[in-house]
């Protein structure tokens, strides 16, 4: 209980000082809170766009393979000579793989053409994104649906003339009428809707359903050239629940190379894309963008870590015969220590807490003012009080170290 006491003691003397001396304290906590504001103000942006963009690479599946051309990831030294005449993802390969495959629980041939209109009477949606892919496709990729259905297998079999709209391109055809039965034109033909995908908002990666059209491939086969590069083919492979993500890749990439007939050691004529490649790389690309915000950050600590140090000794020399009448009765060294380490901690959270108040000011304003959606996270308010204690610590240490090992006679005649 006596510690408790004195520590209490010690955090009113400490801030008995601070609130004396107001203007001084200010001009202390401007530097510690123009650090803290910039190191977290980086963070939090860092972090809100990271994770909209992780959500959007999460779509894809963490169990899911992208059997393509080009690999997605590029380096300084790309040899697109290699990539460049490389066969496209047809559909004997899809139908092999389909056949092959043991560790998937689909496989689905996929292809796209973007910026085409969809009509409906004298509506009309300019941009929409037209994918054609084979039955499996709701095994691929997790899909929900707002009103309707997916295909039948018959529906996929036969090539019948279905499809599915996203949200956006359904509102702009209907203008509020039930979707599910009309019949609108895709590339000159009429099909019949049948179902809607449930809306996902704007997505950072363009990855959102609300755009899309999608039609069977079989219907696709008579309306364009499924093979064509024009088209960017491409086979999805999702791995079994239970089964690794490297275990289905080693086994695509067995089954691919039989496929294509490629001898031992001969280079891969095909790329094996996943959603680790995309989160390696955001983590890397974040990662230099914190290091620049800690650098930015830490001088304007630095310089405020000296300010509060050098207020620090000041107030240590005005209040010197304080100290002494203090020690002479009775008081211990760690109180006069922890009396001057809390005034520097109080300083440095105080400054700390403005500038966590700051960029939680700056959240409001860009989610209001730009529809953009800014999260100041836990962690990152964490991370800013804790840079703050530590900061105080340190630039209240010696300060506080010379003024418990004063002698308490020399201190009162001073």
């Amino acid at each position: 209980m006596m510690i408790f006491r004195l520590i209490g003691e010690s955090f009113r003397f400490a801030w008995d000082a601070l609130r004396q001396n107001k203007l001084r304290t200010a001009l202390s906590l401007l530097g510690i809170t123009i650090g803290i504001f910039i190191i977290i103000a980086v963070f939090t942006g860092v972090d809100t766009m990271k994770n909209k963009i992780q959500s959007s690479v999460d779509k894809l599946g963490s169990n899911t393979l992208f059997v393509q051309k080009w690999p997605w990831i590029f380096s300084d030294n790309f040899p697109w000579w290699k990539y460049v005449n490389r066969p496209e993802p047809s559909l004997r390969d899809y139908n092999a793989l389909k056949d092959r495959m043991d560790m998937a629980v689909g496989v689905c041939y996929e292809v796209s053409t973007s910026n085409r209109t969809i009509k409906y009477r004298s509506n009309s949606v300019d941009g929409a994104s037209l994918n054609a892919a084979s039955q499996e496709y709701d095994k691929t990729w997790d899909l929900e649906f707002g009103d309707g259905r997916y295909f039948t297998e018959s529906e996929g079999r036969a090539g019948s003339p279905v499809c599915i709209l996203g949200a956006e391109i359904a509102d702009g055809l209907f203008d509020g009428e039930e979707p599910v039965g009309k019949q609108i034109k895709v590339m000159g033909r009429r099909v019949t809707v049948v179902g809607v995908f449930k809306r996902e908002g704007e997505d950072m990666m363009g990855m959102s359903q609300d755009k899309n059209v999608l039609i069977p491939l079989n219907l696709a086969k008579s309306m364009f050239d499924v093979n064509n590069e024009r088209y960017n083919p491409q086979v999805t492979v999702r791995g079994k629940e239970n089964i690794s993500l490297e275990e289905v890749e080693s086994e695509l990439k067995g089954q691919m190379r039989s496929i294509r007939r490629l001898r031992p050691g001969q280079e891969d004529d095909f790329s094996l894309n996943k959603t680790t490649m995309l989160s390696n790389q955001l983590d890397i690309m974040f990662g230099v963008v914190k290091v620049a915000g800690w650098i930015i950050g830490g001088f304007s600590i630095l310089v405020g870590g000296f300010g509060i140090a050098n207020i620090m000794f000041v107030s240590v020399k005005e209040r010197t015969n304080i100290i002494g009448i203090q020690k002479s009765l009775g008081a211990k060294n760690y109180f006069i220590l922890l009396q001057f380490i809390f005034e520097a901690v109080a300083l440095c959270i105080m400054g700390g807490l403005f500038g966590l108040g700051l960029v939680y000011i700056g959240t409001l304003l860009i989610t209001y003012l730009a529809d953009v959606e800014v999260i100041l996270y836990l962690s990152n308010i964490t991370l800013g009080i804790g840079v703050s204690v530590i900061i105080g610590l340190i630039a209240g240490f010696w300060p506080a170290y010379a003024a418990s090992r004063l002698d308490p006679v020399e201190a009162i005649r001073s």
